[in-house]
């Protein structure tokens, strides 16, 4: 195990600038996603760490030990792609063990590592097959095999679910979270979909456009994010956001021509300075409830899915678009007019001009 240290990462493409001095810290033994849309240098920045990209400027330390010019062989690091690149024609034991013959491993010590992950990847009865003859999610186990046998001191994923069905992405989500728990290693995890972010990280990095916008917990991340796009990026359906204007007088107001939320007095420092302004009001769908006529947000319900248990109700308010998440016991059609309210405790604030979190 070891702690990965990034210290003024910048990474460029001829004029073009992909990442900007990055610093970040990943603790021994911690698994960190890293989470963005799609452009935003998450996987330029696992491959500067990999070696497979050379960083503009900056350094990269794994432990202790500066590996910024170090070969990427030699960084003690184990990587898992996207696409499983296993070699058709060798069996699942072969593919699992041929970093290790090419390192001039002894025959015994492959055949052990190669049963105990095989043992820990329940992929035993599998060894003598080819890759043509496993399921995409047996592939992708065999690829994590192969990354397991090397003992490395750091493993890279790089979206190595992308390629699998629903089904077998939920699965999978569960088998790497316990291999971490069994092998207690550092693990770095690239993904673009919140969703796994959210459920296998023990710490998770937002990035946008190159820059890192916030690095929390999950929860944490969840509750209180750092700025609207942060807000935006991390939740499904996503955060809703309003244009209203903040009225402190006789107690708490955001209003719009087709809202008004009143709220008794209270403590709202971060507001103090936006009295009689405009902000960004933001309201995650599950904390919006339906209300009685003429109260809270009026909206007109475009599309109602139904989810099973739950339904999310996409409506109209003016120029906006609001989502809800509501008990399935409700029922509502295309066209109705629509009533919601949230508790002052739920809603987030932002700075319209800056998209900064306003405490």
């Amino acid at each position: 195990m070891a702690k990965v240290t990034l210290r003024g990462i910048s990474k460029s493409f001829g004029d073009t600038e992909i990442l900007h001095h990055i610093d970040l810290d990943i603790h021994d033994g911690e698994f960190l996603v890293l989470v963005g849309p799609s452009g935003c240098g998450k996987s330029t920045l696992l491959r500067i760490i990999a070696g497979l990209e050379e960083t503009t400027r900056g350094d990269i330390f794994i432990g202790d030990e500066r590996v910024t010019d170090v070969e990427p062989k030699n960084r003690d690091i184990a990587m898992v792609f996207q696409n499983y690149a296993l070699y058709p024609h060798m069996s699942v034991y072969d593919n699992m063990g041929f970093g290790l013959k090419l390192k001039k491993t002894p025959v015994a010590e492959i055949k052990d590592r190669v049963t105990k992950a095989a043992e820990i990847l329940d992929i035993t009865d599998y060894l003598k097959r080819r890759p043509k003859e496993l399921s995409g999610g047996q592939r992708q186990r065999v690829a994590v095999g192969r990354a397991i046998v090397r003992n490395p001191a750091v493993f890279l994923f790089d979206e190595p679910l992308s390629n699998l069905d629903a089904k077998l992405r939920v699965q999978m989500r569960t088998e790497i979270k316990k291999l971490h728990a069994k092998l207690k290693t550092t693990m770095i995890y690239v993904t673009h979909d919140q969703v796994e972010a959210m459920t296998m990280g023990d710490r998770i990095v937002v990035m946008k456009d190159g820059d890192l916008m916030q690095s929390e917990a999950p929860l944490k991340l969840y509750n209180e994010p750092a700025n609207k796009f942060v807000a935006g990026f991390i939740g499904s359906p996503s955060m809703n956001f309003l244009n209203v204007m903040v009225d402190l007088k006789g107690g708490v107001q955001f209003s719009n021509d087709h809202l008004a939320l009143k709220y008794p007095a209270a403590k709202h420092q971060g507001l103090q300075a936006y009295s009689g302004q405009n902000i960004i009001l933001g309201i995650r769908p599950e904390h919006l409830e339906l209300s009685s006529p003429g109260a809270g947000i009026e909206a007109q319900l475009d599309v109602s899915e139904l989810m099973g248990s739950e339904s999310y109700l996409y409506s109209s308010v003016g120029d906006s678009q609001i989502v809800a998440r509501v008990q399935s016991t409700h029922h509502q059609k295309a066209g109705d007019v629509l009533n919601f309210t949230a508790r002052i405790e739920n809603l987030h604030y932002f700075d319209l001009e800056t998209g900064a979190r306003i405490d």
